[in-house]
């Protein structure tokens, strides 16, 4: 049975991996004043993080149209007996919606299920390694949807940026909060509960952030999966997984970078570690 798997580029899959897994990623939207971008396909993460410092108009990000998901679904079932589309958290963006609608808008045949994450980046990622993984052996269609649906509640993130700037430019946190985080120079904490992306503290310094993201890997249970993801401080990152490489198998530490989509809110100098912790009986 051949089942195929789709996500979007909030997942912040690195490239090689959708290819040698054979996913494929739809991208989300990404505007600047007038401009639009597909998210990795019409602008780097280079080139973006270079207008999202230096630009005067503060990007937006939209999901993809439910004809982008139509055109992947009709290419897609010519070759599969199942498709599982598993996307970014429904609080976090519509592109879960968009999904829906795409799959209801074709006619009825390969059956198509549609899966809310409840996470982002490399949280999402995960899953959808661990569902192309079950897929990729030949298993069913009910056989990856299980592996996903018990992928999503052992996902587990922390994440710590620079400043709370872009969070508030994004309308993603109050502005009194905000205000508070420059005075203090803290370095805010963020994790993901429900869904939802909420305050997880905050950390005097950035090495004593770096600290929390260690602790926070070293103090997880079976771990099975997990990523260290940067955006423009790729030296740390490397110096955090090498840190997390005394506590779990370096060599299945994935190092992942953090695309246009989440950057616009998280800013530059964002570092996330993400696992996914073993099933337990």
């Amino acid at each position: 049975m051949v089942v195929k798997i789709v996500t979007d580029s909030s997942a912040d899959l690195p490239a090689e991996l959708v290819q040698e897994l054979g996913i494929t990623v739809v991208p989300l939207y990404l505007r600047f004043g007038e401009e639009v971008f597909r998210d990795r396909v019409d602008i780097s993460e280079d080139e973006f993080y270079e207008r999202l410092v230096h630009d005067p108009i503060h990007p937006s990000t939209t999901q993809p149209t439910p004809q982008d998901f139509i055109n992947v679904y009709q290419k897609l079932s010519q070759e599969a007996d199942g498709i599982v589309s598993i996307h970014i958290s429904s609080k976090l963006s519509g592109t879960c919606n968009s999904a829906l609608q795409g799959k209801e808008l074709i006619e009825k045949g390969c059956p198509i299920e549609v899966v809310d994450s409840q996470t982002l980046t490399m949280g999402l990622g995960l899953i959808s390694i661990a569902a192309a993984t079950v897929a990729k052996a030949g298993k069913g269609l009910e056989e990856v949807l299980a592996e996903v649906r018990q992928a999503i509640p052992n996902i587990h993130l922390l994440g710590l940026l620079d400043t709370l700037k872009y969070l508030l430019l994004g309308g993603r946190i109050g502005k009194a909060k905000a205000l508070v985080g420059s005075i203090l120079n803290v370095k805010p904490l963020l994790k993901l509960q429900d869904g939802e992306v909420v305050p997880a503290g905050q950390a005097r310094t950035r090495s004593k952030g770096m600290d929390r993201l260690f602790e926070f890997a070293k103090n997880a249970v079976n771990i099975e999966d997990l990523a260290v993801v940067y955006n423009t401080t790729p030296d740390e990152a490397q110096t955090l997984a090498e840190r997390i490489g005394s506590i779990f198998n370096k060599e299945q530490i994935r190092l992942a970078r953090i695309g246009p989509m989440l950057g616009v809110h998280f800013g530059p100098g964002a570092l996330v570690v993400v696992l996914r912790e073993k099933v337990t009986a």
